[in-house]
């Protein structure tokens, strides 16, 4: 797989779903290596330009399911779009919704999961040479989802949970497909028991007892996903 030289493209864009979703801590990351950002939202923006984009792209997470194209038809044009980009082999890192497009966009069955897995919890890393999550070995990350995604043809499982076999994949060095959320910023966490109550209520979800893990884990787990961020940079051959 050739590496691509992206010093001309100092330019992260990002699709989001929801306006709490957002880059998160890896937004520093991407500032430290003098990268603009530039953020679409999913349903309002033409996401055409950024989807066509060489440089890297960061497809965010969200409520709703990769599978509801008839309730949310921009959804078609998205996956469609991806197929492309992910067919041109361009830099591209799904978190969450964005993994379950990923996967959905390279053939794979995406579908409503057995549970609700939210909270933090350790993933179990698969034994693949130069695990790029490696830097997550032992640190418990946030996990948000009730989707499940069968692994695409030919990609690395790169991780598991408790509940789910697939957490993350990669496909060759520029597709990173993220389940969990890595990119969380303890600071900014109840914007999310905010903007999800209604699910943390039907899903019946302790809000105190996930309040407290934030305070407990997110300062760690922020130290440790910025290694990960610079060990995919690095795969892309990124230079500041």
């Amino acid at each position: 797989m050739t590496q691509l030289n992206l010093t001309s493209m100092k330019t992260v864009y990002a699709i989001q779903h929801l306006a709490f979703e957002d880059l998160g801590s890896f937004e520093d990351i991407f500032y430290q290596h003098g990268f603009r950002v530039r953020y679409f939202d999913a349903g309002v923006d033409d996401l055409q330009p950024a989807l066509q984009h060489p440089g890297l792209v960061v497809i965010l997470g969200g409520p709703i399911s990769a599978y509801e194209r008839d309730r949310f038809p921009f959804l078609g044009l998205e996956i469609d779009l991806l197929k492309q980009r992910l067919a041109d082999n361009l830099p591209t890192l799904g978190i969450c919704l964005g993994a379950q497009l990923i996967a959905k966009a390279l053939g794979a069955d995406i579908y409503p999961g057995h549970i609700k897995e939210i909270g933090w919890s350790q993933l179990k890393l698969s034994a693949v040479t130069d695990n790029i999550l490696a830097p997550l070995e032992n640190i418990k990350v946030l996990h948000w989802h009730g989707d499940a995604f069968d692994l695409p043809e030919n990609a690395q499982l790169l991780a598991s949970s408790e509940h789910y076999p697939h957490q993350a994949f990669q496909l060759g060095q520029n597709i990173l497909a993220l389940q969990f959320h890595a990119e969380v910023v303890g600071q900014d966490f109840e914007k999310w028991l905010i903007g999800h109550i209604v699910e943390l209520d039907q899903a019946k979800i302790d809000i105190q007892a996930l309040r407290e893990d934030n305070q407990k884990y997110a300062a760690q787990l922020e130290q440790s996903s910025h290694m990960v961020i610079e060990r995919y940079l690095a795969q892309l051959n990124i230079t500041h």
